[in-house]
């Protein structure tokens, strides 16, 4: 992996009237966080319903609980700001694309959230292991809510994150397709071995991110035509 500093926005250089240059431009999107946070925020704390509908299948049951998984769990937030850090610092295109993504599918996860409340019923009441693992998960189960969860940002997320590695020139090649695949992966399947999710939340994000990534990507792979578009781009700042 070679970063040219041709591919570095230099941000040294940016000044609110240059937001809507080529070079600049890419920043409105960072106003999409707060957005979502505040929405997010609404209908898990402030909009409490009086019924949630659980959601359940019987491949739930016969998944064991594991904190092992607990790592993956959390490596998603490493996973997921590194990867848009990363892409917004080296690749301003593929972070581009990577916000379409992930402004598309979190909001259409929160519009279901609003429509369809619903909750999940899974999490152990006592656990068979005293461990570090454990007992973080205690904590954690008190500081998240088991509401809203169908289908899971969990997923959303590493596949956002995942395809825009995959889209970035810097991360284009066998190896690293395969490991961010593998990531996004593990952290996904983590969610229902720790119990924050059921399979279905899983199943859920599937047609979310499909539509995400039309949008985002339209009907070409991540990365064939992304190193090509942003040195146009670069040629005409």
């Amino acid at each position: 992996m070679t970063i040219k500093k041709t591919d570095i926005v230099d941000y040294r250089a940016f000044r609110f009237s240059k937001l809507n240059t080529p070079e600049f431009q890419h920043l409105w999107y960072l106003l999409f966080w707060p957005l979502y946070g505040l929405g997010f925020m609404t209908v898990e704390r402030l909009w409490i319903r009086d019924s949630y509908t659980p959601i359940h299948c019987a491949l739930d049951d016969a998944i064991p609980f594991c904190e092992i998984f607990l790592i993956p769990y959390l490596f998603w937030f490493v996973f997921l700001v590194g990867v848009l850090v990363y892409t917004f610092f080296c690749d301003t295109a593929a972070f581009t694309r990577m916000m379409k993504f992930i402004i598309v599918s979190y909001t259409a996860a929160i519009l279901i959230y609003i429509l369809f409340p619903n909750c999940q019923e899974l999490r152990p009441q006592v656990f068979r292991r005293d461990n570090f693992l454990t007992r973080f998960i205690a904590g954690f189960y008190e500081f998240d809510t088991n509401t809203n969860v169908c289908p899971s940002i969990h997923v959303i997320g590493s596949v956002a994150a995942m395809l825009a590695a995959w889209d970035s020139r810097h991360f284009n090649t066998p190896g690293w397709r395969a490991a961010f695949a593998v990531a996004a992966f593990l952290i996904s399947v983590s969610t229902v071995f720790i119990k924050q999710h059921s399979v279905l939340d899983l199943a859920a994000a599937i047609p979310v991110c499909a539509a995400a990534y039309l949008f985002a990507y339209g009907r070409r792979a991540p990365g064939g035509k992304g190193a090509k578009q942003w040195k146009e781009r670069q040629s005409s700042i």
